[in-house]
């Protein structure tokens, strides 16, 4: 089992993926881990995180709550200081980076707070094993479609990222840097679909930038599988790319809206917004190959891209704007998720 009696450090673990990383982690589902500790500067959401597990209805053979109460460690301290880093490296055998600053327009009016926690972030994690010999096994990088492609500083600041890992693999063989990118997951913090529930609450209307706009959906569940997959498969350099459906924004409103009297209002482009968004580029599929049900893109670097001729998984590039959903479809997708139904903040952290 891949967890089994491993260390693991996930740093934003109080985030959407990286909490439902965590409990996936505490279900022993793919081993029992060794320690499990969230690295964050956020006190607020550790707090609600510790509580949400506190209030949980439990019984005594729950794993989950065992495992939380025996294995989980909540730090204070942030991915931007390399002293931070160096301190909760300790020990540890796997790290997740899902720290980020993620928001496009935010990044977009303070670009130097997102090359600070994306770019500098992640430099930190690599040099932090570097110059302690930290024996970790594996690091993965939570990237975007944003940095296929990209057009906006969160985008640049996530494909950056996406090298200083994979380089990272030259400097120091005893460790495999890895990434995973995927689009929109669907009902996380700050995305679209929590967005439009407080609209719809609210009486409306719906604000969206433009009508045939679109965008990859994904899980969190699936998309901490691809996580999972790529700890488990993924090769040094190597970014793992799930295959996820799209939408048109105005699908999705018009999904949540349902028989409502709600109106849809559009306001324009946002900053840094793009139409469609690219999950792999055309350069890019020239080292893309299929593995399992994941498309994994190999790296550049020639002493990481292998030898022989890469039969490529695609024939063009992989777009958000090439398969839509229908309406039908969409609202199919967003029920299959129970994501229909209007939730309001207090929901539980853990579904």
């Amino acid at each position: 089992m891949v967890f089994d009696d491993k260390c693991i450090l996930v740093t934003g673990g109080t985030g959407s993926m990286g909490s439902m990383f965590v409990h996936r982690l505490l279900s022993g589902e793919e081993g029992t881990p060794r320690k499990v500790i969230i690295l964050s500067r956020d006190e607020s959401k550790q707090h609600d995180l510790r509580t949400s597990y506190l209030t949980r209805i439990i019984s005594e053979d729950d794993a989950v709550f065992n495992n939380f109460k025996k294995k989980l460690e909540f730090r204070i301290g942030d991915v931007r200081s390399l002293s931070d880093v160096c301190s909760a490296l300790r020990g540890v055998d796997i790290v997740v980076n899902a720290a980020a600053l993620k928001q496009v327009p935010t990044c977009e009016y303070f670009p130097r707070q997102a090359l600070l926690t994306n770019c500098v972030g992640a430099s930190n994690i690599v040099q932090a094993i570097l110059e302690n010999d930290f024996p970790v096994e594996t690091v993965v990088g939570i990237s975007t479609d944003k940095a296929a492609k990209p057009v906006n500083v969160m985008g640049m600041t996530k494909a950056i990222q996406e090298r200083i890992f994979t380089s990272a693999n030259i400097l120091n063989k005893n460790t495999r840097f890895i990434c995973v990118r995927y689009g929109n997951v669907m009902a996380s913090r700050g995305s679209v679909i929590p967005l439009f529930h407080k609209q719809i609450k609210a009486g409306g209307p719906i604000t969206i930038t433009r009508a045939e706009m679109t965008r990859f959906l994904l899980s969190l569940s699936d998309a901490v599988d691809t996580v999972i997959n790529a700890i488990k498969y993924a090769e040094p350099g190597e970014t793992f790319i799930p295959q996820a459906p799209s939408a048109t924004v105005e699908n999705i409103a018009k999904a949540l809206i349902g028989d409502r009297d709600i109106l849809i209002e559009n306001i324009g482009h946002r900053p840094g917004e793009k139409v469609h968004e690219i999950l792999i580029s055309e350069e890019e599929i020239n080292h893309t190959v299929k593995k399992g049900n994941y498309f994994a893109i190999k790296s550049m670097l020639p002493e990481l891209s292998g030898s022989g001729v890469i039969k490529n998984a695609l024939e063009k590039e992989l777009s958000s704007g090439d398969y839509v959903l229908s309406l039908e479809e969409t609202v199919e997708l967003l029920r299959k998720y129970d994501l229909l139904e209007i939730q309001d903040d207090s929901r539980e952290l853990l579904r």
